[in-house]
C-alpha cells in the first residue's frame, strides 16, 4: 500500500513530529509513503514529490518548520476569509486526482488547520481516501482539545515576556507584547498567565483603554511601575475594528499593528512610557516543544492507523489524554474559542490579571 502526505496552509513547530510519525507507523506495515511539496500544490501534474523512508525522518523531530514546505497560497485555497468558502475548481481536482491515481496512493494525509481541513473535506466528499490531522499554533480548531504547535507558540511568547519584564522594571515602562491569535486568544491567554502578564486582551473579550489605564495607575499606586500587557493580534478596539497591515491579501485579512494602537493609547492615558513589541513569526519558528514533538508523533501514527482500518473522512483528535477521530466535517468551520467566563479566564482574573473589561 502507498499512501500520500502533505503539509498546508502555515507552518508550525511539530509538522516534522507528524511526518515522523507517519512514516515509522507506516513502515511497520510495509507501506511506503509519498511526501508531497508544498500542500497541495505538490498534486499537480508531473508531481512534485518524494518518497520518504525512516532514514529521511531521522533528526527531524527536533527542526521546527516542514521537510516538505506548505503555502497558504495557491489553487486549493478554500478559505478567503472568516466565514466565507471557495471550493477549489473541478478543473484543479481533476489535474491533482490523475497524480494520486498515476502513483496509486490509497491514502492522503492532510496536515492543515480549518482551511486547509475544509479542502480535504470537499476532496473526501469528491471520492478521495482523506485523513485530516489538525495543524494551527492558534489552537483554535473544533473537536480538538489541543494542536501541536500551540505549546510551542505560547513558550516563545513566555519567553519574549520574561525578557520584557527586566527591561520595564529597568525603564518603569509600560510594555505591550503582540502575540499571533486571528478570532481565538488562547496563545495571548495561557502566555500571559505563564509570563507574568497583567493585562491580557483577547478577541473574545470586548476591552476598553480606560479600564487598562485605571489597572494600571493602580497597580503604580501600589508600587508596581512597569506593567506588561500582552493583546492578540484579533483583539478588536473598541469602537470594533480590527487593526490589519493588508486588507486585501488574496485571502484572510493579513493582522498585525494593535500592539502599537494599545502602546500609543495607553501612554495617552497614563502618562506612562509605553512601548510595544511584536512577535510575529518566532511564534512559528524555532524547535518544537517536548509536548508538541510527541503530540505530534501520535498524531501520524494515528492518521497511519485510520488508514489501515480504512476510517477516511476523519480528523485525527486530542480529547481527555487520549488521541482518536472525529469526522472532518464536524471539526471544520466551528472556532474554538475562548469563553469568557470559563475556568481559566477565572483563574486569571482571581490572581489580578485585567481583561480589559
Amino acid at each position: 500500500m502507498r499512501i500520500g502526505i502533505l503539509n498546508s496552509g502555515g507552518d508550525c513547530p511539530g509538522l516534522n513530529a507528524v511526518i515522523h510519525g507517519v512514516v515509522g507507523a507506516a513502515d511497520e506495515l510495509g507501506w511506503e509513503v509519498i511526501g508531497f511539496r508544498d500542500g497541495f500544490e505538490g498534486l499537480l501534474p508531473p508531481g512534485d514529490y518524494t518518497v520518504l523512508t525512516p532514514k529521511d525522518t531521522v533528526g527531524i523531530l527536533k527542526m521546527g518548520g516542514t521537510i516538505l514546505g506548505t503555502t497558504n497560497k495557491g489553487h486549493f485555497a478554500a478559505k478567503v476569509g472568516k466565514g466565507d468558502i471557495a471550493e477549489v475548481p473541478p478543473e484543479i481536482v481533476a489535474k491533482a486526482k490523475r497524480t494520486m491515481d498515476q502513483l496509486e496512493i490509497s491514502a492522503l494525509v492532510i496536515v492543515g488547520g480549518d482551511g486547509s481541513l475544509t479542502t480535504g473535506l470537499q476532496l473526501y466528499r469528491e471520492g478521495w481516501p482523506i485523513i485530516g490531522v489538525p495543524k494551527t499554533i492558534d489552537n483554535d480548531l473544533h473537536a480538538t482539545a489541543m494542536t501541536f504547535g500551540f505549546d510551542s507558540a505560547v513558550n516563545s511568547v513566555v519567553d519574549g515576556l520574561d525578557r520584557l519584564q527586566t527591561t520595564a522594571e529597568s525603564h518603569k515602562r509600560v510594555m505591550v507584547l503582540e502575540v499571533m491569535g486571528r478570532h481565538a486568544g488562547w496563545i495571548a491567554l495561557w502566555g500571559g498567565i505563564a509570563g507574568g502578564a497583567s493585562v491580557v486582551l483577547l478577541p473574545e473579550i470586548p476591552f476598553s483603554f480606560e479600564k487598562v489605564a485605571e489597572h494600571i495607575k493602580a497597580r503604580d499606586a501600589q508600587g508596581y511601575h512597569s506593567t506588561l500587557v500582552v493583546v492578540a493580534e484579533g483583539a478588536c478596539l473598541p469602537q470594533g475594528d480590527i487593526v490589519s497591515v493588508d486588507p486585501n491579501s488574496g485571502g484572510e485579512v493579513r493582522l498585525g499593528g494593535v500592539g502599537d494602537v494599545v502602546a500609543k493609547r495607553l501612554e495617552a492615558l497614563t502618562g506612562k512610557e509605553t512601548r510595544s513589541c511584536t512577535l510575529g513569526h518566532l511564534q512559528r519558528g524555532g524547535a518544537p516543544t517536548s509536548l508538541d514533538r510527541i503530540l505530534g508523533m501520535r498524531f501520524g501514527v494515528m492518521a497511519v492507523k485510520l488508514a489501515s482500518e480504512g476510517e477516511f473522512g476523519r480528523m485525527v483528535s486530542y480529547q481527555s489524554y487520549h488521541v482518536g477521530s472525529v469526522p472532518i466535517q464536524d471539526a471544520v468551520n466551528k472556532l474554538r474559542l475562548v469563553e469568557p467566563d470559563s475556568e481559566l479566564v477565572q483563574a486569571a482574573r482571581a490572581v489580578g490579571i485585567c481583561l480589559g473589561d
